[in-house]
C-alpha cells in the first residue's frame, strides 16, 4: 500500500479539517526543497504552482532559511506599536523599488488584509464608499475584499458590502467585443463598462481595484493601452486606483511590478504571496499625501501581526535575492521558453484553445471545441490528475473555466521547464484517451 493512502491520516483529515476550497490532493507532503516537494512515498513532485503562488524562490531557499532561523531565535513578534529595524528597512526598500511615489508602507500578513487596508483608506480619504472591480477578479475573502471579488465564491453568503460595482474583465479570447475578424475592441468594452458603473453609482465612487493580470480569473492579460485608459477613467471620476499585485508582483511577469509595463502608477499598490516567499507577509503601499490625510482622519487598521520583525526580515532577503540575481529578467526569458512550448502543444492538441500570459504567469485554456471556445473544466481536472500521477503539481483556476494557471518558481531551471512540458504532453494524451 502507498504511504499516501494512510487510512488513519485521511480519517483524521476528514474528521477534523474544514474543507476550505474544494477537494484535497490525494498525497501527503513530507518535505520541499528547490522547485520540488516530496510525498510520503518519497516521490519528488515538480511544483508548477509555486506552492500557493508564493514560493517565488522555490522551497527552503538557503538564504531565506538562514534569515528565518536567525530571527525566530532573536526577534520574532512584537506588540504592533513597537518597531524594529527589519520593518523600517523593508518599508524603505519597498518605497525605493516601487513605481512613482508610493513611499508609505503598511506591513501585514495576507493579500486579503492588504487589499482591505487599501479599500478602507480609499474610502476614508475620498469620503466615498463605492468600489469598482473586474468581473473575473479575486482580491480575498474578507468583507471588503470579497465584495470586490467576482471570479467565484459569491453565492450563499448574503449581500455584499454596499457600493460593490463590476466592470467587464478584459478577455481577449472570449469577449463579446471580438468581431468576426478576431479584432478585440477593448476600448468600447471599457467605455460600456464605465457607462454602466456611472448609471449604477450614487455619486460616491471611491476606488477601482484591479489586478494587472487577472490570475485567479483565468490569467487574463489586459491589452496594451487598457490599463492606461482605465486609469484615465478613474481620474475623470475622482476615483483612487488600487493595483493588487499579490500574484504579479516582484518579478513574476518579467517586470518587478506588472504595472510597469503599462507605465501607470496607482494611488495604492498591494503585495503579498511573493513578498514572503512562502511565509505570511503582505504590504500596502500608498503616497505620503494620501497617508497624511488618512492619519489626520484617524485611519485604523490594527492587526495582531502588523509590523512583525521576522517576516519583515524575510521580505528584505526576498527582494535582495530577486534584484541581485536578476530574477525578473530571468522570468521574462524562461517565460518565453515555457510559452513557446505550450504553443507547440497547442498545435498538436485541438483542446488547447488559448495560451496567454506574461513571464512565468501563463494560462492554458482547455476547450471542447476551438470554434465555440466552450470551456472544458472536466478535461482540465482529468489533465491535472494525470499530471500529478506523473510527478507534477498544477493549478486549475476555480469557476468552471477549465484554465490552468502555470506559475513555477522564478528559480525554475530550463530542464525543469522542458520536463513540465513533457508531463503536460503525456497528461493531455492520457486524459483525452
Amino acid at each position: 500500500m502507498s504511504a499516501n493512502d494512510d487510512p488513519q491520516f485521511w480519517a483524521n483529515a476528514r474528521a477534523h479539517l474544514v474543507r476550505y476550497g474544494g477537494s484535497f490532493s490525494p498525497i501527503i507532503a513530507t518535505s520541499a526543497a528547490g522547485n520540488w516537494f516530496t510525498d510520503a512515498d518519497g516521490r519528488r513532485i515538480l511544483d508548477f504552482t509555486s506552492g500557493q503562488m508564493s514560493a517565488i524562490l522555490g522551497h527552503s531557499h538557503a538564504e531565506i532559511v538562514s534569515v528565518a532561523r536567525h530571527y525566530i531565535g532573536q526577534l520574532d513578534h512584537l506588540y504592533s506599536s513597537i518597531l524594529s529595524r527589519p520593518v523600517v528597512e523593508l518599508a524603505t526598500l519597498l518605497a525605493s523599488v516601487s513605481p512613482g511615489k508610493l513611499d508609505r508602507v503598511l506591513l501585514i500578513s495576507t493579500g486579503g488584509e492588504s487589499n482591505e487596508a487599501a479599500l478602507r483608506m480609499a474610502k476614508l480619504v475620498t469620503g466615498k464608499y463605492e468600489i469598482v472591480a473586474m468581473s473575473r477578479s479575486w482580491h480575498g475573502v474578507t468583507g471588503g475584499a470579497s465584495s470586490a471579488t467576482y471570479a467565484n465564491g459569491r453565492p450563499g453568503y448574503g449581500p455584499a458590502m454596499p457600493g460593490a460595482l463590476a466592470l467587464p474583465a478584459p478577455d481577449s479570447y472570449r469577449s463579446r467585443f471580438i468581431d468576426d475578424r478576431g479584432v478585440y475592441d477593448w476600448r468600447s468594452e471599457l467605455e460600456m463598462g464605465f457607462e454602466m458603473v456611472d448609471r449604477q453609482s450614487t455619486g460616491a465612487l471611491a476606488a477601482c481595484i484591479v489586478e494587472p493580470i487577472l490570475s485567479s480569473g483565468g490569467v487574463l492579460e489586459p491589452p496594451e493601452g487598457y490599463i492606461a485608459a482605465l486609469a484615465e477613467h478613474c481620474r475623470a471620476r475622482g476615483m483612487h486606483l488600487i493595483f493588487d499585485e499579490a500574484q504579479t508582483g516582484l518579478g513574476r511577469t518579467g517586470h518587478l511590478f506588472a504595472c510597469e509595463r503599462d507605465g501607470v502608477v496607482p494611488q495604492y499598490l498591494t503585495l503579498s504571496k511573493t513578498l514572503g516567499a512562502g511565509l505570511p507577509l503582505a504590504a500596502m503601499l500608498t503616497t505620503p499625501e494620501i497617508e497624511d490625510i488618512a492619519a489626520e482622519r484617524g485611519f485604523l487598521f490594527y492587526t495582531t501581526h502588523a509590523s512583525d520583525p521576522l517576516p519583515a526580515a524575510v521580505g528584505l532577503k526576498v527582494i535582495e535575492v530577486i534584484l541581485r540575481d536578476c530574477l525578473a529578467e530571468r522570468a521574462a526569458e524562461l517565460g518565453e521558453r515555457l510559452k513557446s512550448g505550450l504553443m507547440a502543444l497547442q498545435q498538436r492538441y485541438d483542446c488547447i484553445g488559448d495560451v496567454r500570459g506574461r513571464g512565468l504567469l501563463l494560462g492554458l485554456d482547455l476547450v471542447k471545441d476551438r470554434r465555440g471556445k466552450t470551456p472544458d473544466p472536466d478535461l482540465a481536472q482529468r489533465v491535472a490528475r494525470e499530471c500529478l500521477a506523473r510527478g507534477m503539481m498544477t493549478s486549475v483556476v476555480r469557476g468552471g473555466f477549465g484554465i490552468f494557471r502555470i506559475a513555477p518558481p522564478l528559480t525554475i531551471e530550463p530542464a525543469e521547464i522542458d520536463l513540465g512540458l513533457e508531463i503536460f504532453d503525456k497528461a493531455l494524451a492520457a486524459a483525452l484517451a
